[in-house]
């Protein structure tokens, strides 16, 4: 199955891997998974990096090539992608998930997350 990761997995998996769900790490510990991670979550995480958000800590870049040299693959955004998010209902209002969303509504994949809000959409969200 392909998994979408939203950007918190994302820094718990990279970072805190503690931190996941008992189900969050059997789904990303699965080898028949391939486990994605948008450019949406790294250009999110450069964003709150270098708006100095208090308590976030996280480069960018290592990131990125910490996912890449484990086997993640990236999905880059697309203009099909952005012009999904206007099929979404007005569920949630942070954008960056919205994009997640559209994305895995496009690439016929499913999103992991662990924010509730995210989940009350329709389609392929997993909250673990």
């Amino acid at each position: 199955m392909k998994l979408l990761l939203d950007t918190h997995i994302l820094l718990c998996a990279a970072g805190e891997p503690e931190r996941l769900s008992a189900a969050a790490r059997k789904l990303l510990n699965n080898p028949r998974n391939e486990l994605l991670f948008s450019a949406a979550s790294i250009w999110e995480v450069a964003i709150k990096s270098a708006l100095g958000k208090k308590g976030f800590v996280a480069d960018p870049r290592l990131l990125r090539r910490g996912l890449l040299e484990n086997g993640y693959t990236e999905l880059q955004v697309t203009s099909e992608h952005a012009v999904g998010i206007d099929a979404l209902p007005p569920v949630h209002n942070d954008p960056f998930d919205r994009l997640l969303l559209a994305q895995a509504l496009s690439e016929g994949v499913t999103l992991v997350t662990g924010d509730a809000l995210l989940v009350r959409y329709p389609g392929p969200v997993r909250k673990v």
